[in-house]
């Protein structure tokens, strides 16, 4: 599988290669073997498979928009450049859940 591409030199725009790297049958299978099923899936019959998100909108692969309603991104939206920049600070810095302490998990809350 091959990874995204990311701009590093400017952690103000993330340059991804958002693609899909299997078919959405291969990849339910494949999460179907992976993932826990109290995980559901909204739309069981035919999820949506989103392929990047920008802002307060989803894009699946084939191209459709999606407002996100749902998801927790109503406040700043997706891909927000201040939020994707103090992510990317703090994975560089220490990268752990937040079952350690750690100033910026109440900083960044």
């Amino acid at each position: 599988m091959a990874s995204s591409a990311v701009n590093h030199s400017n952690t103000d725009e993330y340059d991804l290669d958002a693609q899909e790297y299997y078919s959405k049958q291969k990849t339910l299978a494949l999460r179907a073997i992976h993932i826990p099923t109290c995980t559901e899936l909204f739309y069981r019959e035919n999820p949506l498979k989103i392929i990047r998100c920008k802002g307060t909108y989803m894009y699946d692969e084939i191209g459709n928009k999606y407002l996100d309603c749902i998801n927790n991104v109503a406040q700043v939206g997706h891909c927000h450049p201040y939020v994707n920049k103090q992510i990317y600070k703090q994975m560089c810095l220490c990268a752990t859940n937040n079952r350690y302490l750690h100033d910026n998990t109440v900083i960044l809350a």
